[in-house]
C-alpha cells in the first residue's frame, strides 16, 4: 500500500504463520519486478486490480472521509483523475523502475510486526535481533 499523502509504503500480511518467509518475500520483491516478464494480459490484470482498489465501492462514511482528506491536503478534483490516468498508462518498464523504490525500502525501511511474542521470539531465534518485542521496549 502506498499513501500518497504521507509517502509511506507498506507491505502487509495478516495472521501470517510464516513470518521470516514473508519478510524475505517482501525484501525480494524488487528483484522480482526487475526480472518479471509480464505479458500484456498479466499487465492488464495488474492494472485492473489496482484501479479496483483505487475506485472501490465506498459507503457514505468512507466517501466523506476521503473527501475530508482531499480537502485537508488541498487536493483538486484533477489529482485523483491524474492518478487514475497514470495507473491506466502503466507499462512493464514502469514496474521495473518501481523496483528501485522497493529496493530502497528493503534496504532502509522499518520492519514492524504486530504479532504474538512467541512468533517474534521464533523469528529472532532464526535471525537474532531481527525484531524487538514491545514487551521488552516497555
Amino acid at each position: 500500500m502506498f499513501d500518497r499523502y504521507s509517502g509511506g509504503f507498506t507491505l502487509v500480511s495478516y495472521r501470517d504463520p510464516n513470518l521470516i518467509a514473508t519478510l524475505d518475500t517482501y525484501d525480494h520483491t524488487a528483484g522480482f519486478l526487475r526480472n518479471a516478464d509480464l505479458n500484456e494480459a498479466e499487465l492488464t490484470r495488474t492494472i485492473i486490480g489496482t484501479i479496483g482498489e483505487v475506485d472501490s465501492y465506498r459507503l457514505p462514511d468512507a466517501r466523506g472521509f476521503a473527501s475530508m482528506q482531499h480537502y485537508l491536503v488541498g487536493d483538486t478534483d484533477e489529482a485523483p483523475q491524474r492518478m487514475r490516468q497514470e495507473i491506466l498508462s502503466t507499462t512493464t518498464a514502469d514496474l521495473r523502475n518501481f523496483a528501485d523504490a522497493l529496493a530502497h525500502v528493503a534496504a532502509h525501511g522499518r520492519v514492524v510486526v504486530l504479532g504474538s511474542e512467541q512468533a517474534i521470539e521464533a523469528a529472532n531465534a532464526e535471525r537474532p535481533g531481527l525484531l524487538l518485542s514491545m514487551s521488552r521496549v516497555m
